[in-house]
């Protein structure tokens, strides 16, 4: 038996960091910020241990906090005082986000990210303008060009704010497009865009849609958001995307889909994003909870993986946990 080569020789203490391959740091780390203009103190999410919505005016508190972990960027999702059908809070000067990014900027010197969709803000949780009778159709879909221009507003909007990086999530094609010449054309030429270029429609999203009240009143989003069963075509999204100026790739959810992220990688030089959604925390929170694992230390493996598999920036809800550990 040949015995020359033994790679357990670099896994003994002293040598195993050297070695070590992958580095995850808080710098790596984007932390969800959830702000509600509805309340006036700090509500628990019942369905994401450790997170709450805060109103507007704890929003710079929450960001300190945050900060003081080492995390330096969040993203902001905000709960409106008022929903109708064309999601007009959510580009409103005085709207939830406006405000909170108003603050948070100007006291703070964290990275304020937004989160641009529509789906918290319409009454019937879609991610953009539906006919009247989407409700009685089995083939629900959104006016999808129709609804670029409110999402440029909302960028706009955001920017005009002090917003540092747009984060459009609706999976509406052509929206990086149009929120760029949005951008540009009011002065914002220096603001980057985060698209969520591959969003599938998945299981994992319950607790977000509990967290920012964003659950569709009806029907589902398959018809704008990936099939979990394509991987070429989340090629073809990342394309599209590179081509209308997005400046960072998203993907999301993360863990069932670093293929994906692996290829992006591959294929291209932007920033890749990935985010590690609010089912994989709360899955691991539950499992945890029972006794079957150790939270910290399944958290922590979950992000390397995401990070080994090619990610650079990593959205996910365990920032703070994670940022104090590293």
């Amino acid at each position: 038996m040949d015995l020359t080569h033994r790679p357990r020789r670099l896994r003994r203490d002293g040598v195993r960091s050297l070695v070590s391959e992958v580095d995850l740091s808080a710098s790596d780390l984007i932390a969800p910020l959830f702000v509600d203009a509805t309340t006036d103190e700090r509500q628990p999410i019942e369905s994401m241990p450790g997170h709450e919505r805060v109103p507007v005016d704890e929003a710079v508190a929450r960001v300190e906090e945050i900060r003081e972990t080492g995390v330096e960027a969040v993203i902001v999702f905000g709960i409106p005082e008022s929903k109708d059908d064309r999601g007009s809070r959510a580009w409103a000067e005085d709207g939830v986000v406006q405000r909170a990014v108003r603050a948070i900027t100007a006291e703070t010197d964290a990275y304020v990210i937004t989160d641009v969709c529509l789906c918290e803000y319409t009454d019937h949780g879609h991610c953009g303008l539906i006919e009247d009778a989407a409700a009685e159709s089995p083939d629900l879909t959104v006016r999808n060009d129709e609804t670029l221009d409110l999402l440029g507003k909302i960028a706009a909007s955001h920017a005009e704010a002090g917003a540092e990086m747009i984060a459009p999530s609706g999976m509406m094609d052509g929206m990086v497009g149009a929120i760029r010449e949005r951008l540009d054309a009011d002065g914002f030429t220096d603001v980057p865009i985060m698209s969520y270029a591959a969003k599938y429609e998945s299981a994992f999203y319950g607790p977000f849609r509990d967290a920012a009240d964003g659950a569709p009143a009806f029907g589902d989003r398959r018809h704008y958001q990936m099939d979990p069963a394509n991987a070429r075509e989340a090629m073809r999204e990342v394309e599209l995307d590179v081509e209308q100026g997005a400046d960072v790739l998203m993907v999301k959810p993360a863990l069932p889909y670093l293929d994906v992220v692996s290829a992006i990688r591959r294929e291209y030089d932007h920033p890749v994003a990935a985010y590690n959604v609010s089912g994989e925390y709360a899955m691991l929170h539950a499992a945890a909870e029972k006794g079957w694992l150790d939270l910290e230390g399944a958290a922590y493996e979950s992000l390397l993986s995401i990070k080994r598999a090619g990610a650079d920036l990593i959205l996910t809800y365990f920032a703070e946990d994670i940022a104090d550990r590293l």
